[in-house]
């Protein structure tokens, strides 16, 4: 007689479609559930498509065609109103990416520093540490961007009286000048040398960690890949010409002429950014290292290491499987924060699509694009960490 174990019948038994079955209830409740899931679904779409049609509305996104006619103030891409909605995006998108990635790399580092600091043995500086991390975490991100706002508004002069700390470089309530290279083929050549440096300096750090594993050998790869990075780069530039003319600012009129310029609503939601992520991330890169146990530490120091190195070598590399898998999950506050620009002004992605929706009343498909685009980044942030965490995890042997 075959014994059934946990609703499932025992080898060589006869499967029966009987009620009494867990398995097959089981299997009608979830086709069920997804009946209704579908339908609620369909409920949904078809009455938003009646609404639609009843209010005179075209539904669709064939409005991504037509001309957007409205101005961008900060663009990275070439962009003018005669352009279509789906350029108008593309500019949000790729400001959005811009303030993005670059709000991550200094919100790391600035986190990781104030995170060691916090832990300092310095009176001092361990407290300072503290005050910043529970004054930024504790007060709202949208306060701070108004008040980093209103300190390039309010407390920098106009550009007739523009502060100029160095050199060629301007300050004023209409944001930060500076000069950059005129085009030419050494500078080209230069950034290439620089990220041909780059790649070498990976591939080499990559020997030299498998030859310390292996002979327990050190290499000095920090001196040697700044070394790659700077030689490669001014090998390229010397082969172009060794360019040195500048596009320098130049006061025209009422405001300057030449160079580049960086607005205040740039530089306004990237201070918040990375001023507010940088407390939550300093927390996390303290919790890892105290992860650690002391008597890592008291071995390093008993090898004689010094206090550089015994973070640098020990605890960092292991604190950071602690680190990592929070650090994400910044990552993606930080990317989706941005979209709070559209509080001060600053042309992301919210804010043009916002602006597409209120010329063409577009407005479940503006969202649909926006809802899109920061799943699609977050997914990517996400399964780029992952793939970095398995990289860094343990192996079990």
């Amino acid at each position: 007689m075959a014994v059934q174990y946990g609703g499932r019948p025992a080898q060589g038994a006869r499967w029966r479609l009987s009620w009494n079955d867990r398995n097959v209830r089981a299997i009608v409740y979830q086709a069920l559930a997804l009946l209704a899931v579908l339908a609620g679904v369909w409920y949904f779409i078809d009455n938003t498509l009646d609404n639609l049609a009843r209010l005179g509305l075209a539904s669709g996104f064939g409005f991504m065609d037509r001309e957007a006619a409205f101005p961008i103030g900060e663009s990275l891409i070439d962009y003018t109103p005669a352009d279509t909605y789906a350029r108008a995006l593309l500019v949000g998108i790729v400001n959005t990416l811009y303030v993005s990635a670059i709000g991550i790399l200094l919100a790391t580092v600035a986190g990781t520093i104030i995170g060691i600091a916090r832990l300092s043995q310095n009176w001092l500086i361990a407290k300072l540490a503290s005050v910043y991390v529970e004054l930024m975490r504790n007060t709202p991100l949208l306060l701070q961007l108004f008040f980093w706002y209103m300190i390039f508004l309010e407390l920098l002069p106009g550009a007739r009286q523009a502060l100029q700390p160095i050199p060629d470089v301007f300050l004023s309530n209409r944001g930060m000048r500076f000069p950059v290279p005129v085009a030419a083929q050494g500078w080209t050549l230069l950034l290439a040398g620089a990220v041909l440096g780059l790649v070498a300096t990976m591939v080499t750090a990559n020997w030299a960690r498998r030859r310390q594993e292996a002979t327990g050998q050190q290499f000095p790869i920090a001196w040697t890949g700044l070394g790659l990075i700077v030689g490669l780069g001014a090998l390229g530039w010397l082969v172009g010409g060794a360019p040195t003319a500048l596009d320098r600012p130049v006061m025209r009129g009422f405001n300057f002429a030449g160079g580049v310029e960086v607005s205040p609503e740039f530089v306004a939601l990237l201070l918040g950014l990375v001023t507010y992520t940088a407390a939550f991330i300093a927390e996390i890169v303290r919790g890892g290292i105290l992860a650690i146990s002391q008597g890592q530490t008291e071995a390093a120091y008993a090898l004689g290491l010094r206090r550089g190195m015994v973070l640098r070598l020990v605890i960092l590399p292991q604190a950071l499987r602690v680190i990592i898998p929070p650090m994400t999950s910044q990552y993606l506050n930080l990317t989706k924060n941005s979209s709070l620009a559209v509080a001060i002004g600053f042309p992301d992605l919210v804010h043009l699509a916002n602006t597409a929706i209120n010329q063409t009343g577009q407005a479940i498909e503006g969202i649909a694009i926006i809802m899109a685009v920061y799943l699609t980044i977050s997914l990517s942030i996400s399964l780029f960490m992952n793939w970095y965490n398995r990289r860094v995890a343990l192996v079990e042997r």
